[in-house]
């Protein structure tokens, strides 16, 4: 896409400070981090979210990310990691373009990702629809 900020970081026309890169996914540092060492991570491909984006695609950013956090645990030996994605405007996403933050997390960071509203209680209605629908 044309118009797309990631697109352009992965076409080279939009400066980044590249962590990682390999055929199919690059992972840099957000541009405005919300903590020491969060990262981005993105595939090369454009794809609006999660609902578009092609298999090997999704495939090759879960590795990404599991590589990356690894490396990012191991280099700034923090206390935990969030890894987190949203999919459409409604759910926070900003750029159109599938992404994954990796989050560094050290206690006493203040940072608040999502907050738990309470116990999930007896089996939701909808649980069977979702079983018949990833057969």
């Amino acid at each position: 896409m044309e118009d797309c900020i990631f697109c352009k970081i992965v076409k080279g026309e939009m400066p980044s400070y590249k962590i990682y890169e390999d055929k199919k996914t690059i992972a840099f540092l957000d541009i405005n981090p919300i903590a020491k060492g969060h990262i981005l991570v993105i595939p090369k491909v454009h794809s609006e979210n999660l609902y578009t984006i092609e298999i090997e695609d999704a495939e090759a950013v879960g590795v990404t990310v599991s590589r990356v956090t690894k490396a990012v645990k191991q280099v700034l030996n923090c206390e935990g990691v969030n890894i987190w994605q949203a999919n459409e405007k409604i759910a926070m996403q900003v750029i159109m373009h599938v992404h994954f933050h990796i989050i560094p997390r050290f206690k006493d960071d203040e940072i608040v990702v999502i907050a738990q509203k309470g116990e999930l209680k007896g089996e939701p209605e909808f649980t069977t629809a979702l079983v018949e629908a990833l057969k």
